[in-house]
């Protein structure tokens, strides 16, 4: 189907282009001044009824009713960086995964089912890299049975924005009722420039274990149990930052600053940095980063990712700063049962 309107704009978009980036203008409001538009650019995931869902990088789901639209067209896959590593979204999911590993796992097709008693959405939920094996009715179904059976809300992380991310399953569990509850980045950088930062890492200390200090700073727990020492201390080769705070000499005092990074070939993950509230802007976090980029460039790492909320602007500043961009974003949703 290709048409005009007005005699100029032309909409080149069919429902078989279903699973492509597009971009489509359409009719915004309508007021005294005339008509207004604005254009909507991701994925086609449905073309229904008359109505075409489009799944934006951030995972937003727009629908354009097809008498609103004045143009479209396919466009070109959007670059996975603008800056730093060349990476798929496949092997920054599986180097994710391997950082931060649950107790207990089971596999259902292409997707891995995690748990960890509730410590973090991100142990515990399940991890959808390609065809469950069954349709999606019937493994969603023995998901939330597999939780359930184990006290837990359940839980599915998808991500959307780069090459070979989900944004039909993001569609499929909007329109089933899921619930959407984190959004987050996924940023890349080289790792070189973090190491090689002027920083001042003296006050850095590096350690193979989590002692009581660490934990007292991390603020994802309270009383940690066995189970969260074991996903902590997870990872092909795993390092924690401590930087003791000034004048503070009791044995598990609070440190100032923290952080937590897993080495796994080329990649560096940083995770966990942290610094008390009133020592912050003092240089601390980069600190950490560096002192642990060092470590990784040791060990021949070479790129860096990390994962950041979307809302959490002080820590996009500081990872502006020092290099890292946004690969992709992704995303937990939650069935509403719990």
């Amino acid at each position: 189907m290709e048409f005009t309107t007005g005699g100029r704009l032309i909409v080149r978009i069919t429902p078989e282009d279903q699973g492509k980036r597009v971009s489509v203008r359409h009719l915004a409001t309508t007021g005294e001044r005339g008509e207004k538009f604005t254009d909507t650019i991701g994925v086609l995931t449905s073309w229904e009824a008359g109505v075409l869902s489009i799944t934006r990088r951030t995972g937003e789901t727009v629908r354009i009713p097809e008498r609103e639209m004045v143009a479209g067209k396919v466009v070109p896959a959007e670059p996975a960086r603008r800056r730093g590593p060349a990476a798929t979204f496949r092997e920054l999911s599986l180097v994710s995964a391997r950082s931060w590993q649950p107790v207990e796992s089971a596999p259902l097709g292409d997707w891995t089912l995690r748990a960890v008693g509730g410590f973090t959405r991100r142990a515990n939920s399940v991890l959808p890299l390609g065809d469950p094996g069954r349709p999606l009715a019937d493994a969603l179904s023995y998901v939330r049975q597999w939780y359930a059976a184990r006290g837990l809300p359940t839980y599915v992380q998808t991500a959307t924005g780069a090459e070979g991310t989900q944004e039909q399953l993001c569609v499929d569990l909007e329109q089933d009722g899921w619930i959407r509850e984190v959004s987050a980045q996924l940023r890349i950088a080289a790792l070189a420039p973090i190491g090689d930062v002027d920083a001042d890492v003296s006050r850095v200390e590096l350690s193979r274990t989590v002692g009581p200090a660490w934990l007292s700073r991390y603020q994802r727990t309270g009383t940690p149990g066995p189970h969260v020492l074991k996903v902590l201390e997870s990872g092909p080769s795993t390092w924690f930052a401590t930087v003791a705070g000034e004048g503070s000499s009791a044995e598990g005092a609070a440190p100032a600053a923290i952080g937590r990074c897993v080495i796994d070939g080329r990649w560096a993950g940083f995770m966990a940095v942290e610094v008390d509230p009133d020592q912050r802007r003092q240089g601390l976090a980069t600190a950490v980063m560096a002192a642990l980029a060092r470590q990784a460039l040791d060990e021949g790492a070479s790129a860096a990712w990390l994962q950041v909320e979307a809302d959490n602007e002080g820590a996009a500043a500081l990872y502006d700063a020092l290099g890292f961009a946004t690969h992709h974003m992704y995303h937990h949703f939650r069935h509403p049962s719990g």
